[in-house]
């Protein structure tokens, strides 16, 4: 099966990924903080933002080391955040890597439709829930 995979795309020039449906991490973007589902694929956003273009870490497990503190001033986690909670319907404001009043009433949303402790802090399971580093 997997030689005549390799055949069909030396033959035809169609790229691994898009002939057998296979998304491995080799194909994959390298942006850390992209929006992936709880499979590790893909999802990004059609539009860009302001904070697309802000400063990340290379590699998506530099973020779990960090503390919320640290976390809550990176703008262009902020940001990915921000574009998270926009996708699940719990924030409708501007993504601008900032932590608003705003931001933290998505969250404590979020924590209560999810059964968690309502805080309205950015927490390991908040990130858990939103997939996120």
């Amino acid at each position: 099966m997997k030689q005549g995979l390799f055949v069909l795309v030396a033959a035809f020039g169609v790229s691994l990924s898009s002939a057998s449906g296979w998304d491995a991490p080799l194909f994959q973007s390298r942006d850390p903080l992209a929006q992936r589902d709880s499979w590790g694929l893909l999802h990004q956003t059609p539009a860009l933002n302001p904070t697309d273009f802000a400063r990340r870490e290379s590699w998506r497990l530099f973020y779990y080391s960090k503390s919320r503190g640290v976390l809550a001033t990176d703008p262009a986690y902020m940001g990915a955040l921000q574009v998270a909670l926009q996708r699940n319907g719990y924030y409708c404001g501007p993504i601008n890597g900032y932590f608003s009043p705003e931001v933290s009433d998505a969250i404590a949303r979020l924590q209560k439709n999810h059964s968690m402790r309502v805080t309205g802090t950015l927490t390991v399971p908040v990130r858990r829930a939103l997939y996120l580093p």
